[in-house]
């Protein structure tokens, strides 16, 4: 007799946790539907990228910007130039993850390590018409996975403060490797790449030489953006950014909006 009680016992526990098993499966399905509105602001790019997402950097600023409404993914990798970015860029960006998240905008950060100069780096020179190529290419990327070429923004080297970057390359033991009538050149690929494939561009290198300004401030050793760098980019981007972005719509309600007694009417749909 016991031993039957004891299985009537497991028998309704067990009924008891399937039953909240699939309550539990039913909310992350719904939520999952949610989630999958979650628009995505995906970046590639340089060390300058990288460090976007630092305190008081153009990326974190970004994405402030963007609170709940969209998830900006920072996926720059320091020192890498164009060519590596089109072979990793499959692995960032597949056709799977793209229709999943309905990508918003990509920004594409490169030129900076492309444009050192061959004989002094030629670990991460590339040739300015192969730059302008993989520009082109990882374009056509993106185009492939159902991020569209007006979605794409390009974002130029910005200009380079030569005094002080040869003293960060002197306390490394290297001597100058970039110069910014190179950089120029290479931001000057990039407008016309972007141009050529139907994409935006935010010309750094241009713009913060306008009118002839002291662009050094921009810098925090000469190559790297500083917090007014930073600053700078993060207002021009969003410029262009605003038009993509500002008719999203919240994800989830505002938590005045929640009905307390039946969240779930709210906080569940789609």
């Amino acid at each position: 007799m016991s031993t039957v009680k004891q299985a009537i016992t497991f028998a309704k526990l067990y009924s008891v946790l399937v039953g909240q098993l699939r309550n539990i499966i039913e909310d992350l399905e719904a939520t999952e539907k949610t989630l999958k509105n979650i628009t995505l602001v995906h970046e590639a790019g340089m060390v300058t990228l990288e460090f976007s997402f630092q305190p008081n950097g153009w990326g974190s600023e970004i994405a402030n910007q963007l609170a709940r409404k969209c998830d900006v993914v920072n996926r720059g990798l320091s020192g890498y130039n164009s060519r590596w970015a089109k072979i990793v860029l499959p692995r960032l960006i597949s056709k799977d993850s793209a229709s999943s998240n309905h990508i918003a905008a990509v920004t594409v950060f490169f030129g900076a390590n492309d444009c050192a100069l061959e004989d002094k780096n030629p670990q991460q020179h590339i040739p300015l018409q192969e730059y302008s190529e993989n520009l082109k290419d990882i374009v056509k990327h993106l185009g492939s996975v159902g991020v569209s070429a007006d979605k794409v923004i390009f974002i130029t080297p910005p200009p380079l403060n030569e005094p002080a970057w040869e003293k960060e390359c002197v306390l490394k033991g290297s001597a100058l490797n970039r110069l910014n009538s190179v950089a120029g050149q290479y931001a000057q690929a990039c407008v016309q790449a972007a141009g050529q494939c139907g994409a935006d561009v935010l010309d750094l290198w241009t713009l913060m030489q306008k009118d002839g300004q002291d662009f050094t401030g921009y810098l925090s050793d000469g190559l790297h953006l500083s917090e007014k760098g930073n600053q700078f980019v993060s207002q021009h981007l969003w410029t262009l950014l605003k038009s993509r972005v500002e008719e999203l719509p919240f994800i989830l309600p505002y938590w005045g909006d929640v009905d307390p007694k039946q969240p779930e009417s709210g906080l569940l749909c789609d």
